[in-house]
């Protein structure tokens, strides 16, 4: 038998520090070279098909190679278009259209890789651990009924709703909500985090992550996840790219990418019997070669690359992308809304003052808080008890009665007394209908009570108002009590930086709205909206999006969860319930609402770099049009020499070239569809106008010269 008890609150830490290094742009030959195994095991064709564009060249690869072989054989093309073609041509073409293919898998398998190193030290977290599974646990029953048997067993065997107790030095055997008590917790293995967190029952920091560690007290948790679906499967899954799925706008470009190809197949099939017709016969290697530069094989190479790198450089960040499509409608957002209390303040409201109304002394209103927040878990409702203390309040033994919780429907809570008693304290609006309710109320509009109400408003503070009835149905409103506000920070200027990016920030919160007014007035937001239940945030978002806005949310909170699954983006603050983790889309691990910067940042940088690559992608494909066409026909038609403009050395080392320059591109653009484009605050039309000055532009010149630069070599080496 063991008894379970409550443990003093502990100290909070000082603030945390992050160690974990920012995404590198560039990569290593090592890097490389460990991602060789994953490119060449992706040549199978049953993962190739996912890649149209890709699988014809493969398909092109094994022919030509098939062609190289038997031409020994056969005595081998002596000519196409009329001009002599060298006999390890074909061999050529097809070495080269393998490296093209090991290539693009290269880029997506550097890309996974980069996710390898995280998830193996997630991995060592998800060991299996030693549990104290509770049985018969009741965390509202008196001392007696708190005594409970506990089961030692392997934390393996725990299952959904579970509750167990885990003391200082032990690790925490899964997923769960505190029920009861405080700790200090290690989380260093989750969010690269040095510094402890504090996690404690009530309010919205009662989640705990499987794998991270108690360093002091205990906890009583109750398990909210299955065995292999906790949130560090989730996240190794994530990290190593098992579970990403293609976004709509990468599905789209894929679509697109695909119907190019498909219409550049028809048009080469066309070629050979034009050509023959005009007797200039084209041999099957130079179809292949010329289809291989006609069809986008740059972007079709990258795509997945860039997906993969774009959440990679979220996790780098601490932020854990459920989804792809999350990430790119980052990029797109025009409205943010963040949850006040945990979001943009602290959380952690404390009570610095009792002011009783008319009539009511100070050491009534002091015992009418206390008695309701003795059984509160919240840290409000704990600081209002230590204040009640400092003013003389003494809680004599255990205090009976029924609780009252809170909801966010009638934003109060409070204690129905033995002695017919029973006590409120919330929201001033809430607890004025409430003693408006009843046909004895008195003085439930009181001048000073407004004028408190007002004042602790205009502080920056929350009005906590306090109001008592008895067994005769009397209610009265006793005081208020001073909850202080703090904001974070540096938020004010971190809100300035996505004003200057075009978002919209909303502040929603369940304090009255000369509060929520002096709050957002001191954060710097946008807007805010006042005594929001659930219902009004999810009216709220739905209202943006038929507005056609694309809108995020940043909250930690059970009652968050609604809004968090209804909007856009969903960012779940780590530190919040599991309610909340699990209705976003996205889980920020180091619990600052600003990270969101950092969210849209990378969304935009996703997108343009998928803009910036595709552009150059058809962009090159001009140059190698002017290598292939003029070699395919120069020796039946020498008039079309005059658009051999890069006087390229002869009709097989211009096809070679071209063939080799659109495999070296892939590999020189790697780096750059890792790193992303790097994105500058501007308008959607000046940044489509750099997009192609740079890159539309660099696409159509940059191939000129490299081909021209392969062709010298070409000849040097081969003679052809």
């Amino acid at each position: 038998m063991t008894t379970l008890t409550e443990t003093p609150a502990a100290e909070r830490p000082p603030a945390r520090g992050h160690h974990r290094p920012t995404a590198k742009g560039a990569i290593s030959v090592g890097q490389l070279v460990a991602a060789l195994p994953g490119a060449f095991r992706k040549l199978d064709p049953r993962q190739m098909w996912r890649n149209p564009v890709m699988f014809i060249v493969e398909v092109g690869a094994v022919l030509t190679t098939v062609m190289a072989i038997v031409e020994p054989f056969l005595g081998g093309p002596a000519e196409s278009g009329g001009a002599a073609v060298p006999s390890s041509f074909t061999g050529g073409i097809a070495f080269w259209l393998w490296l093209t293919v090991v290539f693009a898998n290269l880029a997506e398998s550097v890309a996974e890789g980069r996710g390898k190193a995280q998830a193996d030290s997630l991995r060592q977290t998800r060991t299996s651990t030693t549990a104290h599974r509770v049985e018969g646990y009741d965390p509202t029953g008196d001392a007696a009924a708190e005594r409970a048997v506990v089961t030692e067993l392997s934390s393996a065997e725990l299952t959904l709703g579970d509750t167990v107790i885990v003391v200082a030095g032990e690790l925490v055997p899964g997923d769960g909500d505190i029920v009861s008590g405080i700790a200090s917790i290690d989380e260093s293995a989750i969010t690269g985090e040095s510094a402890p967190v504090i996690r404690e029952s009530g309010g919205d920091r009662s989640a705990v992550t499987g794998g991270t560690r108690v360093l002091s007290d205990r906890i009583v948790m109750r398990i909210t996840s299955k065995p292999g679906e906790t949130f560090v499967d989730r996240m190794i899954a994530l990290v190593e790219g098992a579970a990403r799925q293609k976004t709509p706008n990468e599905l789209a470009l894929n679509i697109l990418l695909a119907s190019l190809s498909i219409i550049f197949v028809v048009v080469t099939l066309t070629i050979n019997p034009i050509a023959s017709y005009s007797a200039a016969a084209v041999s099957v290697p130079v179809l292949v070669a010329l289809l291989v530069c006609l069809i986008p094989t740059t972007i079709g190479a990258l795509l997945s690359a860039i997906g993969i790198a774009g959440m990679d450089r979220l996790v780098q960040r601490n932020v854990l992308a459920m989804s792809g499509r999350a990430v790119e409608a980052a990029g797109d957002v025009t409205i943010l809304l963040l949850d006040k209390t945990g979001t943009i303040t602290y959380g952690n409201r404390q009570a610095r003052e009792f002011t009783p109304l008319t009539g009511v002394t100070r050491e009534e209103l002091v015992r009418a808080a206390a008695l309701s927040s003795l059984s509160d878990p919240t840290p409000e409702g704990k600081s209002i008890v230590d204040l009640a203390s400092e003013g003389g309040f003494h809680n004599e033994g255990t205090l009976a009665g029924e609780i009252v919780p809170f909801t966010a429907q009638t934003r109060m809570s409070g204690i129905d007394l033995p002695d017919g008693t029973y006590i409120r304290k919330g929201a001033g609006s809430a607890v004025i209908a409430w003693v408006e309710e009843s046909a004895r109320a008195a003085g439930t509009v009181l001048t000073d009570l407004d004028d408190q109400v007002e004042r602790i408003s205009r502080l920056g503070g929350t009005p906590l108002v306090v109001a008592a009835g008895d067994a005769d149905g009397a209610r009265r409103i006793l005081g208020v009590v001073y909850l202080k506000d703090i904001v974070k920070e540096g938020i004010a200027e971190r809100f300035a930086e996505l004003r200057s990016m075009g978002i919209r920030t909303i502040m929603v919160t369940g304090d009255n709205p000369l509060t929520a007014k002096t709050i957002a007035a001191e954060a710097g937001v946008d807007d805010f909206l006042a005594e929001a239940t659930p219902e009004d945030k999810l009216a709220l978002i739905r209202r943006e999006q038929q507005g056609g806005n694309l809108v995020a949310m940043t909250g930690d909170g059970t009652n968050d969860a609604p809004a968090l699954a209804q909007a856009d983006v969903g960012v779940a603050m780590n530190t919040g319930t599991s309610a909340a983790k699990e209705a976003g889309n996205m889980v920020d691990l180091d619990s600052d609402p600003t990270k969101l910067i950092d969210i849209v940042r990378i969304g935009k940088q996703l997108l343009i770099t998928r803009g910036a690559l595709t552009t150059f992608s058809i962009a090159n494909d001009v140059a190698k049009y002017f290598a292939i066409i003029p070699a395919m026909f120069a020796g039946v038609f020498p008039g079309l020499a005059v658009l051999n403009i890069m006087q390229l050395h002869s009709p097989a080392s211009a096809i070679m070239s071209a063939i080799i320059f659109n495999a070296i591109i892939i590999i020189v653009l790697i780096p750059l569809a890792l790193r992303g484009v790097k994105y500058r605050r501007a308008s959607a039309s000046s940044i489509l106008s750099r997009n192609l000055l740079i890159y539309g532009l660099g696409g159509v010149i940059a191939p000129f010269i490299g081909i021209k630069l392969v062709d010298l070599v070409v000849a040097l080496i081969s003679g052809f």
